[in-house]
C-alpha cells in the first residue's frame, strides 16, 4: 500500500510512515539490510527480517561506527551518534507534486564522503529536501560500513569490500522499492562526493550493479588513489590483527566479532597513526581491487565500455588538497628541498621538473602551496579530466564543472577546498554553523546554491545540465565554473 498523502508506504520489508515537510515528503532511517551485529558483523549485508507494525520513519538511523573526521577543521565539528545496530539505513525525499500527476520521478542515489572512515547519509548536511524540491526528483541518501568494519580485507571470514557491498544493497533496494515513493527505478543516477564518488563510479562499472545505474554524478573523487592492492590489504589486515592481540587466532572472525566495537575503532586509529606519512591522504583500509564490487580498476573498465551509454557529470573543487594540508604543520613548514624529498617517493626522478612546473603555476607560492597545488591535480583533477575525455570521446553525454567558491576573506587560505560544494548542492547552509570552508553564508551563497543545485538536478532528471554545454575532449571552455 502506498498513501503518500498520509505519509504511509509499504516496502518489501514492512510499512513505514514518514513526515510531511510541505513541498516534499521525507522517510528517514529505513533499513535496507539487517543490522551488522553479532554473527553478522564483518559479513556481506543480509536481508532485514522486516516488521509487522507500521514503522515510524521520521528520524535518521545512527551512523555507522566511526572515529572523528579528518576534515573537521574545515567542515566544522560534529559529534556523530553511531551504532552498529540499525546503522544500515537510508533516507528518501520525494516531491509532493509526484502525487498530483502519478508520474514517476527520476532518482538520485547519493553516497557521502569521509575517506571511507567517517560520515553518514543521515546527517543534516545531506538533507535532500531542497534538492528534491528544486529538481522535482526523488533523492536517496544512505549509510554504509566504514573503516575496519567496512574495508578490513579478510575474505576468508566474509570481510570483502563490505562497504561496497552495502552500497550495492542500497541500489537493489531502490530497484525493488522506489516506485512506491514516486520514483522511477528505470531512471537512477548514482552519485556521491569524495569516497562516495569513488564508490559511485565503481557501482556503475561493476557488471553486478551497473545495470541498475542510468547516470553518474561524481564530485571530487580521489581518482589518483588506486584501489588497494590485495597483498597490501592482507598485510594491513595482519598488522591490524596483531595490534588487536588476535594474530594467529584459529578463528579470527569469531575473535573480531567478540571484541567491543570501540576497541576495533581505537585500534584502527592506532594503525592509521603508524601508517601515516606526510602528504599521503590514503586511509589504512579502503576498497580492494579484485574484491566484491571492484573486479577491475576504472582504467581497465572504461576501455571495455563498462560506462558506455550512461550520462556523466563530473567535477572538482579548485583547491581540493587545502582541506588536507592547510592545517598540517608538516606540510606548511616544508622547504623546497623538503617538498622535493616527499615528491621523490611518488615521482622519482621526475619530482624536480614537476615541482618547477607547479611553482610556475603558483607565482610567489610557498613550497607548501606548490606541493598542495600539485597534489590537487594528481589526486583529483587530472584523472577527472581523463575520465571525462574518454567518456565524451565515446559519444556519451558528459558534463564537467569546477567549483571555485572561496569564503570571504579566507583567513585560513583554503580557497575552494575539498567538500566546499556540499552546502551549495543540498542548500543546507544553516547546518554548517562553524565551517571555515563556507564562512558566513548570505544571499550570494544561497543564489549560487540554487544555481548549482538546479544544474545537478537537471542532470539527474534529463541527463543534461540545462543550458550547460556538453563537454568534448580537451574542451576547457566547456568546463562550467561555479562561484
Amino acid at each position: 500500500m502506498t498513501d503518500l498523502m498520509s505519509q504511509v508506504v509499504t516496502t518489501d520489508r514492512g510499512t513505514i510512515r514518514g513526515s510531511d515537510e510541505g513541498p516534499v515528503f521525507s522517510f528517514r532511517g529505513i533499513p535496507y539490510a539487517a543490522s551488522p551485529v553479532d554473527a553478522l558483523r564483518l559479513t556481506a549485508p543480509q536481508n532485514h527480517p522486516g516488521w509487522s507494525e507500521v514503522r515510524e520513519a521520521v528520524s535518521a538511523g545512527p551512523a555507522a561506527p566511526q572515529g572523528p573526521s579528518r576534515l573537521e577543521r574545515i567542515m566544522g565539528h560534529r559529534k556523530p551518534y553511531w551504532s552498529e545496530d540499525g546503522s544500515l539505513t537510508l533516507n528518501v525525499w520525494t516531491p509532493r507534486s509526484a502525487l498530483e500527476d502519478n508520474n514517476p520521478r527520476p532518482v538520485l542515489v547519493w553516497f557521502h564522503g569521509g575517506g571511507f572512515t567517517s560520515g553518514s547519509g543521515g546527517w543534516d548536511w545531506y538533507d535532500g529536501a531542497r534538492l528534491a524540491q528544486t529538481g522535482n526528483v526523488v533523492v536517496v541518501t544512505a549509510n554504509y560500513r566504514l573503516g575496519p568494519l567496512g574495508y578490513l580485507h579478510l575474505p576468508q571470514i566474509g570481510a570483502d569490500n563490505l562497504g561496497v557491498q552495502d552500497q550495492g544493497a542500497v541500489l537493489r533496494w531502490v530497484r525493488d522499492n522506489i516506485a512506491s515513493f514516486g520514483g522511477d527505478p528505470q531512471a537512477v543516477t548514482v552519485g556521491g562526493q569524495s569516497a562516495g564518488a569513488y564508490a559511485a563510479l565503481y557501482l556503475a562499472l561493476d557488471p553486478a550493479t551497473g545495470f541498475l545505474v542510468d547516470r553518474v554524478l561524481l564530485e571530487s573523487g580521489p581518482w589518483g588513489l588506486p584501489p588497494q592492492d590485495p597483498e597490501q590489504a592482507a598485510e594491513t589486515a595482519e598488522e591490524y590483527l596483531k595490534l588487536l592481540g588476535i594474530e594467529g587466532s584459529p578463528d579470527p572472525g569469531a575473535a573480531l566479532r567478540s571484541l567491543p566495537v570501540e576497541q576495533l575503532l581505537s585500534t584502527y586509529a592506532e594503525l592509521g597513526a603508524r601508517l601515516a606519512r606526510p602528504g599521503d591522504s590514503a586511509p589504512p583500509m579502503y576498497p580492494v581491487l579484485g574484491g566484491a564490487g571492484l573486479p577491475r580498476s576504472w582504467q581497465q573498465a572504461l576501455p571495455d565500455g563498462r560506462l558506455q551509454g550512461k550520462d556523466l557529470l563530473i567535477g572538482t573543487a579548485r583547491n581540493e588538497m587545502t582541506a588536507f594540508f592547510a592545517f598540517d604543520p608538516r606540510i606548511q613548514s616544508l622547504t623546497e628541498q623538503g617538498a622535493l624529498d616527499l615528491l621523490a617517493g611518488r615521482l622519482g626522478s621526475e619530482a624536480p621538473a614537476a615541482y618547477q612546473q607547479y611553482a610556475a603555476k603558483v607565482p610567489h607560492g610557498t613550497p607548501a602551496e606548490v606541493f598542495t597545488a600539485l597534489h590537487t591535480d594528481a589526486l583529483f583533477r587530472n584523472d577527472a579530466l581523463r575520465i571525462a575525455d574518454h567518456h565524451a570521446a565515446d559519444g556519451n553525454g558528459t558534463y564537467v564543472y569546477r567549483f571555485d567558491y572561496r569564503p570571504a576573506g579566507d583567513p585560513d587560505h583554503l580557497g575552494a577546498a575539498h567538500c566546499v560544494e556540499l552546502p551549495f548542492l543540498f542548500m543546507t547552509f544553516d547546518n554548517y554553523p562553524d565551517s571555515p570552508m563556507l564562512g558566513e553564508p548570505g544571499d550570494g551563497q544561497r543564489a549560487l546554491g540554487r544555481e548549482f543545485g538546479t544544474a545537478v538536478a537537471a542532470f539527474v532528471a534529463t541527463g543534461s545540465a540545462s543550458d550547460w554545454p556538453a563537454y568534448t575532449p580537451g574542451a576547457d571552455a566547456r568546463i562550467r565554473h561555479f562561484g
